[in-house]
């Protein structure tokens, strides 16, 4: 499967389980907890599913709404050393154990996210 494919594969519903899951153990991580708005924890929910719907083929709400991601410069004030990109990765394979996604679509995200968890480290 290509990663342009992958939206047609889980659809905005499966997005919306996937992020759902892992937003659920955001508030209580002791690593990665403190790097959200408590306040607006939806916010940064809404904002990586759209960004990851568009990622992988989907409408492009995340570019209208926010232009391009510069992901780098939008994670530079966190510090993202190994501990934190380990723990986001840890949490988000916790989310895919937790929801039904296709298989194929799995592999290509998971992939993807361990490339850019490494990419944002900046400590």
């Amino acid at each position: 499967m290509q990663e342009s494919e992958v939206y047609d594969a889980i659809g905005d519903d499966g997005f919306q389980s996937l992020i759902n899951a892992f937003y659920q153990q955001i508030p209580n991580d002791d690593i990665l907890g403190p790097m959200y708005p408590a306040d607006d924890l939806q916010g940064a929910e809404d904002s990586l599913r759209n960004f990851l719907i568009y990622r992988f083929g989907g409408p492009q709400t995340y570019l209208d709404e926010r232009g391009h991601p510069r992901l780098r410069i939008r994670h530079a004030p966190f510090p993202v050393d190994q501990r934190a990109r380990d723990r986001w990765v840890l949490l988000m394979n916790n989310a895919f154990d937790k929801v039904e996604l296709n298989a194929d679509a799995v592999v290509v995200m998971k992939a993807f996210f361990e490339q850019v968890a490494t990419f944002l480290m900046n400590r």
